[in-house]
């Protein structure tokens, strides 16, 4: 996994943990492509797990008792108070880079909703970020296949976030 991806998977995982302390497998299926999460961006059981244990590693989550949960003993995972800290600071961080709207972007903004978090101020910082690129991107008129990709792809991302902020408001 990219160092990129696994950071994503640590923030998502954790993300997750912050809004319902759950068991591992919970998480999983959170990120199934059946799971509401999962719907927009899935993880394996094998990489749910990997960031679990990264999380702990970190002091951003711990392993609570485990409870009978009817099938085998379950080991609640939980936020700690720098986890929460983390998921929080990482919610309310613009993403940078166009490329990232699928996968970061969309998963903040589920995120935010879910945790109820306010989405305005969010997608105002997000535009602050993406607005002057896409000026730029949109400034080459040339009609390469790349640039007009570019174009179409910022172009897309813009009226995305313009619906979101419609939505808010």
């Amino acid at each position: 996994m990219a160092r990129q991806d696994a950071q994503l998977a640590r923030n998502v995982v954790l993300t997750l943990v912050v809004h319902t302390p759950r068991h591992g497998w919970a998480i999983h299926e959170e990120l199934s492509p059946t799971g509401d999460i999962g719907r927009a961006w899935t993880l394996s059981r094998q990489l749910v797990y990997r960031a679990i244990d990264t999380l702990v590693e970190d002091g951003l989550v711990k392993r609570a008792t485990p409870k009978d949960g009817g099938g085998g003993d379950k080991v609640i995972i939980s936020p700690t108070a720098a986890g929460k800290r983390s998921a929080i600071q990482w919610l309310d961080s613009p993403v940078t880079h166009l490329r990232d709207v699928r996968t970061e972007l969309v998963l903040k903004v589920m995120l935010r909703e879910r945790m109820e978090l306010p989405l305005a101020s969010f997608l105002e910082a997000q535009h602050e970020i993406f607005d002057p690129l896409i000026a730029s991107i949109n400034k080459d008129a040339s009609g390469t296949p790349v640039n007009l990709w570019r174009r179409e792809s910022a172009n897309a991302v813009k009226r995305y976030l313009n619906r979101l902020e419609r939505d808010v408001n």
